[in-house]
């Protein structure tokens, strides 16, 4: 009977309350009720511990993702950043032509880089709005980079046409329109031709195919045209200072340094991208140097 009350007054305390209502029963059960509910409370202290380490495990991996989440978003792997300090350059450059449409004259135009920057802008028009994460500041500056650099072509054109250069008009019209032509059938039968080749299962060949910054994507021509600016500034290393734009090249010279870094934290991942960002922040710089050595030094 002592047994038994001394049980019931321990229970009462931290015990759930239908253990106290198992304790309230028959006095005579003392024995068998000591055994069970020392049982039970022994589960119902160990069901305790076990929830509260649980508990503390859960926090202790909750700050751990937290920590860690913290180091993902540093300035160096911050994609948005990079992003809109690449976007902020591309503005750039289509400010650049815009203020060369009303303060330069045209014979400073570069028919081969107003060319390259329309296919370039166009491409990458379509690239920013595919990518992940979607950069629609990027695309915005871009499809402004392709009114503003057609604005340069058609002063170009009337230039030399007023100077009597038709013959090389004539050239450049006819380069254009087979860029054209050319830029139309990619877009028109590269998905049949896609597919052909997938389905053909010709091993590494049909995995490049399929390859999501493959070929026949954006991701991989986007990047592509951004070697022709290179191409195009390395063809030119001595044209005359006289004949570089400044603002142009100093938005080329950003947009090649944010988007070395840009390009490795997008999805998919381009190295293509990388790879050109730095031929052309190099290029590029080469030229702006040599502006500013001329004009300011």
């Amino acid at each position: 009977m002592i047994a038994a009350t001394t049980i019931s007054r321990m229970a009462s305390s931290q015990a759930p309350k239908v253990l106290r209502l198992r304790l309230a029963g028959n006095s005579s059960s003392a024995p068998q009720l000591k055994s069970s509910n020392n049982n039970y409370m022994k589960r119902y202290f160990t069901d305790k511990t076990t929830k509260e380490a649980t508990n503390t495990t859960a926090k202790e991996s909750t700050t751990t993702a937290a920590k860690e989440e913290t180091k993902k978003t540093t300035w160096w792997n911050n994609t948005t950043l990079w992003g809109t300090a690449g976007a902020m350059a591309g503005w750039g450059m289509s400010g650049a032509a815009i203020y060369d449409a009303l303060e330069s004259s045209p014979e400073l135009i570069s028919l081969n880089m107003t060319g390259v920057l329309l296919v370039y802008s166009s491409l990458f028009a379509r690239w920013a709005f595919v990518v992940k994460p979607q950069n629609l500041l990027l695309a915005g500056c871009h499809v402004t980079n392709v009114a503003a650099q057609m604005n340069q072509l058609r002063r170009a054109v009337e230039y030399k046409k007023e100077n009597g250069k038709d013959d090389e008009v004539d050239d450049i019209m006819k380069k254009a329109g087979a860029t054209a032509a050319a830029g139309a059938a990619c877009v028109l039968g590269g998905p049949m031709v896609q597919s052909a080749i997938v389905n053909a299962n010709l091993g590494v060949v049909s995995s490049i195919a399929a390859a999501e910054a493959g070929p026949f994507t954006v991701h991989f021509w986007a990047p592509m045209s951004k070697w022709m600016i290179s191409g195009a500034s390395f063809m030119e290393l001595d044209r005359p200072t006289e004949k570089i734009s400044l603002a142009q090249y100093s938005a080329l010279t950003l947009t090649g340094f944010f988007f070395s870094r840009y390009a490795l934290l997008v999805a998919p991942i381009n190295y293509t991208l990388c790879s050109v960002n730095i031929a052309l922040f190099g290029s590029s710089a080469w030229h702006l140097g040599r502006k500013i050595k001329a004009d300011y030094m």
